[in-house]
């Protein structure tokens, strides 16, 4: 795995509030076109834990009914005990996903101790059917991930890397040097290029659902050795992902994939919608007002 991934939002339908399975299967294709090295679904973008089982299981299967040859699909499938997640990895896989992205646990975080964890990710991981990569978002989870915990599960064959969303570029420098056999892709845009300097492998970043060209010709710029074109585009890319991402999560997004011709549409409550003032801001910054 190496590159750009969307994590795509979850389309609803503005008069049922159902998933809206056409508009979430044009913005698939469209960001495949903009050469986005695949599409994660049921992420923390995508809303994953506002929806039930079967939603989640229906989303893959658009999904993977979009995808182009060569492009990874990867499921979230994060629950709150080991059952439920070992049942959600095998549905996603029978759906038709490539890989998956498992959180730890959260409802009893405080009592979660890297023993438990490790014993969790190692159940998901010995019935999982495709290659899992371990999430670390500590901002929704209330648990960090430490390196030393990383080095416990290298050595399991279907664990092939992590997602750092800590936000901390200290942290990414540290899970590069504890398993450096493993992918690792950051969850947000503004360490981007920093990422790519440690040695990661890209990353599974918001601002790549309304303006993947920027991510992917940042990778590639770097990718050619061409450092000053790669730290321009991440300061065109930082404000997106600290205003947009940061500061309004999904609401923020969608509201941006609208304002580039995408369907972004409502988020679900109890998420509330963005204000007039911060849906015009979000265009702004879009444009690059």
């Amino acid at each position: 795995m190496r590159g750009v991934f969307p994590p795509i939002t979850t389309p609803f339908d503005r008069a049922s509030g159902d998933i809206a399975a056409l508009p979430f299967r044009q913005n698939i294709e469209r960001l495949l076109a903009a050469g986005v090295s695949g599409i994660v679904v049921s992420g923390s973008t995508g809303e994953a834990a506002l929806l039930d089982a079967d939603e989640q299981r229906r989303l893959v299967e658009i999904a993977r009914d979009a995808m182009t040859d060569g492009a990874w699909l990867i499921a979230g499938t994060g629950g709150e005990s080991t059952r439920e997640t070992i049942a959600l990895t095998r549905a996603a896989a029978a759906a038709g996903a490539d890989a998956v992205l498992v959180r730890p646990p959260s409802y009893f975080s405080a009592a979660a101790s890297p023993a438990t964890l490790v014993t969790h990710f190692r159940a998901v991981a010995d019935a999982s059917p495709v290659p899992v990569l371990i999430y670390n978002i500590p901002k929704y989870t209330h648990i960090s991930l430490a390196p030393g915990l990383l080095q416990q599960l290298a050595g399991h064959e279907r664990i092939i890397g992590v997602k750092d969303s800590s936000g901390d570029a200290k942290n990414v420098a540290a899970y590069r040097e504890a398993v450096p056999q493993w992918t690792i892709v950051v969850g947000g845009a503004s360490l981007l290029l920093t990422a790519l300097e440690l040695g990661c492998q890209g990353g599974i970043v918001g601002v790549a659902c309304f303006h993947p060209g920027l991510c992917v010709q940042l990778l590639r710029e770097f990718e050619q050795g061409h450092r000053d074109a790669a730290g321009a585009l991440q300061e065109r890319i930082t404000p997106l992902d600290k205003e947009i991402i940061g500061k309004l999560g999904p609401a923020g997004v969608k509201a941006a994939m609208d304002a580039v011709g995408l369907y972004g549409g409502p988020v679900r409550a109890p998420l509330a919608p963005l204000s007039d003032n911060d849906r015009e801001r979000v265009s702004a910054l879009v444009r690059g007002d």
